[in-house]
């Protein structure tokens, strides 16, 4: 019995996210694509083992899935559930967040099969940027999530600007400079990605991680390649003596 209740109201409290009808508080978190990010979840019950009274759901206003329920994450996570993990205190923590991750968060206390307290809420928005190589030029996009808009969005230059041409659209920029090899390092350093959440005006600043090529190897490889060269060297250095002392003899 217990359990059918606990089924009607994770099913009706879904409903509820979906559309917006559950009062809670509501917080906003902005992070680049790639990084790790933790969401607190306020106002959790001591009595409870391994959050087995808390549930976590994620609503990205196509549907709502239940991402950590009962101590465990769910089957319906799917593809994110090998980057998600809960800490003692019940927070969700993304690794890895990809533009997929964008969304509504919600988490719900229960007592005694109940909800108890209120929600609370966190709207995740992930930060994009790529890198399109033309002939003569190269243009960087930064953008923010995919399935709502709040923030504005513009590339800042440090240099000259007549150097760049950047262009504004509705929670993206874009910034395009030549692709001389020469100056790409200089443009990569004083270029900033600026986003500003429209509703807290929180303000942050990104810088673009350029792709190593693939023709540069790390900093690792020379330290192993450099010694075995110079042990190969010197072993056919002795080879060669060995064969000039054998063929004198």
């Amino acid at each position: 019995m217990d359990q059918i209740r606990w089924i009607i109201m994770s099913s009706f409290l879904m409903l509820l996210v979906q559309f917006k009808a559950v009062a809670g508080k509501l917080s906003f978190s902005t992070v680049r694509g790639g990084d790790e990010v933790t969401l607190s979840c306020e106002g959790v019950t001591d009595d409870q083992e391994k959050c087995n009274s808390t549930t976590w759901f994620f609503w990205d206003r196509r549907n709502t899935v239940a991402l950590f329920e009962h101590g465990q994450i769910q089957k319906g996570a799917k593809a994110k559930s090998d980057r998600l993990s809960v800490t003692d205190k019940c927070s969700l923590v993304i690794k890895k967040v990809t533009d997929e991750d964008a969304g509504r968060y919600t988490c719900t206390q229960f007592r005694s099969g109940e909800q108890h307290g209120e929600d609370t809420e966190v709207d995740l928005f992930v930060v994009t940027m790529t890198e399109e190589k033309n002939d003569d030029t190269v243009t960087l996009n930064c953008s923010v999530s995919r399935y709502w808009c709040e923030h504005t969005v513009k590339w800042l230059y440090e240099g000259d600007e007549t150097d760049v041409e950047t262009t504004q659209l509705d929670c993206s920029g874009y910034v395009t400079f030549t692709s001389d090899l020469n100056q790409k390092s200089k443009y990569y350093k004083l270029l900033k990605c600026e986003v500003n959440h429209v509703n807290t005006g929180e303000v942050q600043l990104f810088s673009f991680i350029p792709p190593q090529s693939s023709g540069e190897k790390p900093g690792w490889w020379r330290i192993i390649v450099v010694p075995l060269g110079l042990a190969t060297l010197i072993i056919s250095v002795v080879a060669v003596n060995v064969w000039a002392r054998a063929e004198g003899a």
